[in-house]
């Protein structure tokens, strides 16, 4: 779900909490040691998210935050904020070239760079809470 987030809408708030769970809360946090990525350099990205991106000059860039059924990827365009909803039974994340990383959820992707030891530590602490949060598996009885 690709949906601007420039704005307070009640209705585009309820949609997002209702797909990848509300905000963790500072104590939750706190024992996280953060729940957002650091900047993001993207690389190459699906058609639509393309097109957003196209509008201005700037570097392109996003920041990913985790939610407790999913995350959140916020990228800038013009003056607009937008964020791709991806739950995590949605999220596939492949490590592909040396230091890019893929994010994909049903037809849309962005690919970004990981070159920094805080991006591959940001990535391993994504994964590794999908894994534990994951519904439990037939195979797993």
């Amino acid at each position: 779900m690709l949906v601007n987030v420039s704005y307070n809408n009640t209705e585009i708030t309820r949609k997002v909490d209702a797909e990848v769970g509300k905000p963790f809360t500072l104590k939750e946090r706190w024992a996280m040691a953060g729940i957002g990525s650091p900047r993001l350099f993207i690389t190459e990205t699906s058609m639509e998210i393309r097109n957003l991106l196209i509008l201005d000059n700037n570097r392109d860039q996003c920041n990913i935050e985790i939610r407790p059924k999913g995350i959140i990827v916020r990228f800038r365009s013009l003056l607009e904020t937008f964020a791709l909803i991806i739950p995590f039974y949605k999220l596939t994340v492949y490590k592909g070239d040396l230091a890019i990383y893929s994010i994909y959820r049903d037809h849309y992707f962005i690919k970004v760079q990981a070159d920094t030891k805080a991006v591959q530590k940001f990535f391993r602490k994504l994964l590794d809470y999908k894994a534990d949060n994951a519904p439990t598996s037939v195979e797993d009885l």
